[in-house]
């Protein structure tokens, strides 16, 4: 993931430095070194194939990203404008290398844990001015995937909050923002999407080939479009909540039981479309407008797919 990083940053002017929190040999740290820069070089040669930059543009990339030694990296970090923390997911580790990192840069430094897993209280209390911490999870392959969710703990200024997101947004990424929960957004969603999915092969009801063409070609995508929420509106709230009742005892699992939003939801009007409102609000909308708008959006993901089709006349 810190490989990744680095890309999304050198590809965007940044300077960047990765620093190894391992101490090693000078041999150790050398083929570490070279394997590592080899991974960035590979990337961007990779980009370079998808038309993304030319073989100039990736060298300039490249001779933006440098790697630093253990023995050298409290220096390093002392020159960073921004730390961002991407050891294994150990608790302890974490806490060691982000106190190291809190302690070499000045108090304004923001400092962000990329963990997919621990909270952001449950480190904050290692960082010197807690204040300027926070996590920010990317999604592999991090250069890639628009999307990163920042999660702010109890003792986040809401200002390094607000500059975290711009920062993401001037490299080109989406950032969102979410509660200090475990699973923060998509690894929450993604982890019972997976789970059904591996179960639907486990009962038979289809091969994984199908599920899987399932999800390519209808669920995943309508939402590369529509929003899980989005959609719920377009439908109807209703609409989920009388399925959620059906899946329910059809297939006896109390894992399909809508949530009390739905219900109140329906009970308050908040439908979706068909009244205006429903989890996002429509009521200063063209309604028309905007449904042609989204089916125009679909129609272009049928074109990306080569699924667009000409009229039998």
């Amino acid at each position: 993931m810190g490989r990744g990083i680095a890309v999304a940053f050198a590809y965007a002017g940044y300077p960047v430095t990765m620093i190894d929190i391992k101490p090693r040999s000078p041999e150790q740290f050398t083929r570490l070194e070279t394997e590592a820069l080899g991974e960035v070089r590979k990337t961007l040669t990779s980009l370079t194939r998808f038309g993304l930059l030319t073989v100039a543009e990736a060298a300039a990339v490249l001779a933006r990203v440098t790697v630093a030694p253990a023995d050298h990296s409290v220096p390093a970090v002392a020159e960073a404008g921004i730390v961002f923390e991407g050891v294994p997911e150990v608790v302890d580790l974490k806490r060691d290398v982000l106190a190291l990192a809190s302690k070499a840069v000045g108090p304004d430094v923001v400092i962000a844990s990329t963990t997919s897993t621990i909270l952001v209280d449950d480190l904050s209390g290692a960082v010197a001015h807690p204040s300027r911490f926070l996590n920010v999870h990317w999604l592999n392959p991090a250069y890639l995937i628009p999307l990163v969710e920042i999660s702010p703990g109890a003792a986040t200024d809401p200002a390094v909050t607000a500059r975290m997101k711009s920062l993401l947004e001037s490299i080109g990424k989406v950032p969102v923002v979410c509660a200090a929960k475990p699973g923060f957004i998509v690894p929450r969603i993604q982890a019972l999407a997976m789970n059904e999915a591996a179960r639907m092969v486990e009962e038979g009801v289809a091969s994984a080939e199908d599920i899987d063409k399932a999800i390519r070609f209808g669920f995943g995508f309508r939402y590369a479009v529509l929003g899980l929420l989005e959609f719920i509106d377009w439908g109807g709230g209703d609409i989920l909540y009388y399925a959620s009742r059906y899946l329910e005892e059809a297939l006896g699992s109390d894992r399909y039981r809508a949530p009390d939003v739905i219900s109140r939801n329906m009970r308050e009007g908040r439908i979706g479309l068909r009244t205006g409102a429903g989890f996002l609000n429509y009521s200063d909308l063209d309604i028309d407008a905007y449904r042609e708008q989204r089916l125009s959006e679909l129609v272009d993901m049928l074109r990306h797919f080569g699924l667009a089709r000409f009229p039998v006349v």
